[in-house]
């Protein structure tokens, strides 16, 4: 079947929602943070870590496993969910973005566009089409559509004629996209202009995609602009179907999402910056490489539930950082993930009680304190 989306329930202040993402593989609450496994893993992680940390919707990316091991190997396999034994669902990005983000010397043309891989050099070409039918080999819950994801900031001529040929492209996809069990989601463009957000939002509804998705933010804008972003883009949206914000995962950035009506959220941010050191805690960011952390022997946060807050501590896990343990790594990410799945779990119980002002304003407090 195809995903279905139940609005449970509206928080009265704002265009925060609770819903039910009814799935293939189960349902689940909305909001929602989806972890990225780019090349068909979650970084560092393994499917049981990641259902200890309550996941569910997880992310792939067709640019990345077209080009290895390619999607006729994965088909092959019996899909992606066979393919990295995971059982949950699984949405596959479109490659749009890292298309425009990775290659070097790209083309952009009306069939498509022309590029280098980022991998070898070699010249490579992907359309809507071709985006789409990848994806079904590939077997993901949810496909993307291929879309153009402008620089920011472009001017807004460019703009303008990269939101009519994202719609053209949209068209193009859906008209190849034929898989029964598989949902295709459309991508709301137009940069900073409220005009063309607006007519973006409106003309990708009128294709009747399973799902919505804001395009186009943490493309290096400022807070303001992002959030604006969002506010001219959701009013349009219908409210008996998901609404997905591509590439955010900050903690402060998903609160401003939900009070503006997004329901799901993903990014490589929790991952990356445990590779890096760092931990979410409810009083902000920590660097476990620091010092001060070399005899603290309390857990990374006293109230997590994940295995790596309930079995070790934080001079252990600088102890594995110093010494470029891998475990530290790992560690940092089950912890990080875990942080984001709880908040929104949080998130969700506040806008169920019409409290979700409240929460914010407090999680907000004490996430700025340090």
């Amino acid at each position: 079947m195809k995903i279905k989306y139940e609005l449970k329930h509206k928080e009265k202040n704002t265009n925060a929602r609770y819903g039910i993402l009814n799935t293939n593989r189960g349902s689940f609450e909305t909001p929602m943070f989806m972890p990225v496994g780019t090349q068909a893993t979650v970084k560092l992680l393994n499917p049981e870590e990641l259902k200890a940390v309550n996941s569910a919707v997880i992310l792939a990316n067709t640019y990345h496993l077209w080009l290895r091991p390619g999607e006729d190997v994965i088909e092959a396999a019996g899909g992606l969910h066979k393919f990295m034994n995971y059982d949950g669902p699984i949405l596959t990005d479109s490659g749009g973005f890292q298309v425009f983000s990775l290659a070097d010397s790209r083309q952009i043309k009306e069939e498509g566009v022309h590029f280098k891989s980022h991998i070898d050099g070699s010249a490579l070409f992907l359309t809507p089409e071709m985006s789409i039918n990848i994806q079904q080999k590939l077997g993901a819950d949810i496909a993307m559509s291929f879309d153009e994801c402008p620089a920011y900031p472009s001017t807004y001529e460019y703009m303008k004629d990269s939101v009519e040929r994202t719609l053209r492209w949209a068209k193009r996809g859906l008209d190849v996209h034929t898989r029964e069990d598989q949902s295709l989601f459309g991508i709301v463009q137009g940069g900073e202009y409220e005009d063309l957000r607006k007519h973006s939002a409106i003309e990708t509804v009128k294709m009747n995609f399973d799902g919505y998705s804001i395009g186009g933010t943490s493309v290096g804008e400022d807070k303001v602009t992002m959030y604006k972003m969002i506010d001219y883009s959701t009013p349009y949206l219908p409210s008996d179907k998901p609404r997905y914000l591509m590439g955010v995962g900050d903690p402060l950035d998903i609160l401003e999402g939900v009070e503006r009506g997004v329901d799901m959220f993903d990014c490589v941010l929790p991952t990356r910056i445990a590779r890096h050191g760092n931990a979410f805690t409810r009083i902000g960011k920590i660097n476990l490489r620091n010092a001060k952390y070399k005899m603290d022997f309390t857990p990374l946060e006293d109230e997590c539930d994940c295995y790596a807050c309930k079995n070790f501590t934080r001079a252990y896990i600088r102890h594995l950082l110093i010494a470029n343990e891998g475990l530290g790594g790992r560690l940092l990410s089950i912890h990080n993930i875990r942080f984001l799945t709880k908040l929104t779990e949080d998130i969700r119980e506040s806008i169920k009680n019409d409290s979700f002002l409240e929460f914010k304003k407090s999680f907000i407090d004490k996430y700025k304190r340090k």
